[in-house]
């Protein structure tokens, strides 16, 4: 299969740019990348990364489009900066993989995903971790019935706080909420949520809880929330997102069903196990599947190939709205002391 042109659409404070630019480095389907950042400040990483795959460093993200023509872009700004290239990219009939939020409101995303799909145009958040072989491997014992009929699930996901406490930080279009659409929830608590609903196959359809700032920090976004879900397969569950630690994280994705659980920990402890009553006897099993890779150039790789009409998007436009419509709910409801639905 002929190999596709990659445009990387970024700017100062793209996230996880290197880690894109190394996924691109080593998929195969990749023939050429255009770099368009409109600082400049990428293009000394870009070349040393990519190589003779760089087929050119532009300063107009539109521009780049045009004269280049690739068949998927990779989006990677500030949150409120992304919305209209990603518009361009669409319009310009790529596939998209945006770094998330992309947005500071879901308002902003919807039109994007009906454009996408009116164009037939893949549009996905970077929500990487459902590429994680333990995610797959919990998906599949979840819907081959083992745990039976899901009761309820709890997450949490907890980084550190350390970061939080650095000047550079605290100029960082992540501190503030105007920039980035929100704090801790929305930046790694997302993850956890979208993670909960991809490996149940059920949808948040009510939020509710709290958020603040509880580490003292001059932010201007959230360094901690604790929400209440309700599911549409009916169960509930909870979620604690936070920047609470010196170091590294505490994560946590334990689901509940009739006949046993299932328990993820993908940052310590046992990555995966489970316990069915099914089994005979009951008794508590791990898994034993390859060591992890790491989540971003999977991604790219599962992006590339979706592109090329060889597989499925990692998620759909559909659902990368309703996760985000999901987080903004938490923040209606924690600003509002009202459940709010999420439609």
């Amino acid at each position: 299969m002929p190999g596709i042109t990659v445009a990387v659409l970024t700017n100062v404070g793209g996230a996880h740019l290197d880690a894109y630019l190394a996924g691109l480095t080593v998929t195969e389907g990749v023939d050429a990348v255009v770099v368009a950042d409109p600082s400049g400040a990428s293009e000394e990483s870009a070349r040393k990364t990519l190589g003779a795959k760089l087929k050119s460093f532009e300063k107009d993200h539109v521009k780049a489009l045009a004269d280049h023509q690739p068949a998927m872009a990779l989006v990677t700004l500030e949150a409120i900066q992304s919305p209209p290239v990603i518009k361009a990219a669409l319009e310009a009939n790529c596939h998209v993989l945006a770094e998330k939020p992309s947005c500071v409101r879901a308002e902003d995303f919807e039109p994007l995903v009906t454009l996408a799909d009116m164009k037939h145009r893949h549009l996905s958040l970077a929500l990487a971790n459902r590429l994680l072989g333990t995610v797959q491997a919990a998906k599949k014992l979840i819907h081959s019935g083992q745990i039976g009929k899901i009761y309820g699930c709890e997450l949490h996901i907890v980084a550190d706080q350390t970061r939080l406490k650095s000047p550079t930080y605290h100029q960082s279009w992540f501190a503030d909420r105007a920039r980035s659409g929100g704090g801790h929830l929305i930046w790694l608590g997302i993850h956890w949520l979208d993670l909960a609903m991809f490996m149940t196959g059920s949808k948040i359809v009510e939020a509710t809880g709290f958020t603040g700032i509880v580490g003292g920090q001059p932010l201007k976004a959230e360094d901690s929330a604790a929400m209440a879900l309700r599911f549409d397969n009916g169960s509930f569950g909870t979620m604690t997102s936070g920047y609470y630690l010196d170091r590294g994280y505490h994560s946590h994705i334990k689901i509940w069903g009739s006949h046993g659980w299932v328990q993820l920990d993908p940052h310590g402890g046992e990555p995966l196990q489970w316990y069915s009553t099914k089994d005979t006897p009951p008794q508590i099993k791990k898994h034993e599947g390859p060591a992890e890779q790491g989540s971003y150039t999977p991604l790219v790789r599962a992006c590339v190939r979706a592109a090329q009409g060889l597989e499925p998007p990692t998620l759909t436009g559909a659902e990368s709205l309703h996760a985000l419509k999901t987080v903004f709910a938490c923040y209606r409801a924690a600003e509002t002391g009202h459940s709010q639905k999420v439609t």
